[in-house]
């Protein structure tokens, strides 16, 4: 693929990656070591809670992002984590179970930090043409990841203990510093306009949504579709425990078969976006979770193999179109806060049906979530495929093709929709630096 044509894209790659598999591979075996300690479906489905529950801060998360360096920012970042998962080395019994939620919290701030750091560096490093593919590569490389990290993990848990995995994690993320190291790249950042107060500035990522055809339907619907999806974190260990009777430690072989899933998904989403457009690609997408809701119903291994992999594909293909929308629609001074604002348009709506989902799987079947699920769902992946909004084609950030002239009076660059797509803001759109590309 052409980006990794780039040997900085490489770099970039090769530290997500190296601290994704660290990451992933604890992950899963959090939710177990909870369930372990308390025997509880809700005291692992609260872990996967705590991950999600930052993500309510992800405007300040962008805001960070827009604001410093980004380089610096993910290498600090990485640095805090690495001593942060060594806390868990102190867990030894239930007593402790809220060290493991606090290092998921922390996990999750995390995430909103790296996440929105890393789309402006892909978009100050790559060209337009390019970041559909690079965004497809991160996902399937990551998700990919899961086809081996949650066995490492478990497997690690179950020989030598969850403390040798943290420390095994916490070696990754210094690993991922390491790769940082050599990166270079111009960056867009840039100081805001002195006279916008914080709380509009923090906020610019979702007025640019909310003003972007494409960004807001494509937002909307997958934040409507995770409002319901987030139960299935919940919901596996019962189709595990209660549907196939098998242990928890079950979820770890079927992670890896969602990670199939999630590299077929990302071998085959730029070829669809190309053929059906970005909005019908996240429809259709939200209805691979609905065919995955549907299959967790029969308590049959081959049928809950089948879901996995399709929420794997859907993952996969939801994530590099909202990543990608949102880095072609938008100046490289907003990629910060747009990119946090995609990511908590699916992980809060996410967290809370979660949250939900430890309350409801103990007074409800397990079947009974998994229809309303895939009834959600539907219905969101209906709006898209057969009402798509546009994407835009005059407007996007090309760094091949020249910027139109700008009309005589007028202080805004046309190849900048910061002040066009977002009326409510045309005062600080045109103050705001030029794109460094």
């Amino acid at each position: 693929m052409k980006p990794l044509a780039d040997p900085r894209f490489r770099r970039l790659l090769i530290g997500q990656a190296l601290s994704g598999f660290g990451s992933s591979a604890l992950f899963l075996t959090l939710g177990i070591w909870a369930k372990d300690l308390t025997g509880s479906n809700a005291a692992a489905g609260g872990v996967e809670a705590a991950l999600g529950a930052p993500m309510v801060l992800s405007p300040l998360f962008g805001h960070l992002a827009d604001r410093v360096r980004r380089r610096p920012l993910l290498m600090a970042t990485n640095a805090l984590m690495a001593l942060a998962v060594l806390s868990l080395l102190a867990v030894h019994g239930g007593e402790q179970l809220w060290i493991i939620y606090l290092v998921a919290v922390c996990y999750g701030v995390a995430f909103g930090v790296l996440g929105a750091a890393s789309a402006g560096i892909r978009r100050d490093l790559l060209p337009d043409d390019q970041l559909t593919g690079a965004n497809a590569l991160l996902q399937t490389v990551g998700q990919g990841l899961r086809i081996i990290a949650p066995l490492v993990g478990v497997a690690v848990y179950a020989a030598a203990g969850a403390g040798t995995l943290a420390v095994l994690n916490s070696l990754t993320f210094l690993a991922a510093i390491l790769a940082l190291v050599g990166l270079r790249v111009e960056e867009s950042v840039g100081a805001e306009p002195s006279h916008e107060p914080f709380l509009r500035s923090a906020l610019a990522g979702i007025r640019h949504i909310g003003a972007t055809p494409v960004l807001a339907q494509i937002g909307y619907a997958a934040a409507c579709a995770f409002c319901v999806i987030g139960l299935s974190q919940t919901v596996m260990f019962a189709v595990v425990d209660e549907g196939l009777g098998r242990p928890p430690s079950a979820l770890g072989p079927l992670n890896a078969v969602q990670g199939v899933g999630a590299v077929v998904g990302g071998l085959t989403v730029s070829a669809l976006i190309r053929r059906v457009g970005m909005a019908r690609t996240a429809g259709l997408g939200i209805g691979a979770f609905t065919l995955a809701a549907l299959a967790y119903c029969v308590p049959h291994l081959a049928f809950v193999v089948a879901g996995e992999v399709a929420d794997g594909i859907a993952i996969t293909w939801i994530m590099v179109v909202l990543s990608s929308a949102a880095q072609l629609h938008t100046p490289p001074r907003l990629q910060g806060r747009v990119n946090a604002m995609c990511t908590m348009l699916v992980l809060v709506p996410q967290s809370l049906s979660l949250a939900a989902g430890t309350v409801l799987i103990d007074r409800f079947d397990y079947r009974t979530l998994l229809i309303v699920m895939a009834a959600v769902t539907a219905a969101c992946a209906a709006v898209l495929v057969l009402r798509p909004a546009l994407a835009l084609t005059g407007r996007t950030f090309a760094t091949s093709a020249p910027s139109k002239p700008t009309a005589p009076g007028d202080g805004t660059d046309r190849s900048d929709p910061a002040g066009a797509a977002d009326p409510t803001d045309r005062e600080a759109a045109d103050s705001g630096p030029p794109a460094q590309r």
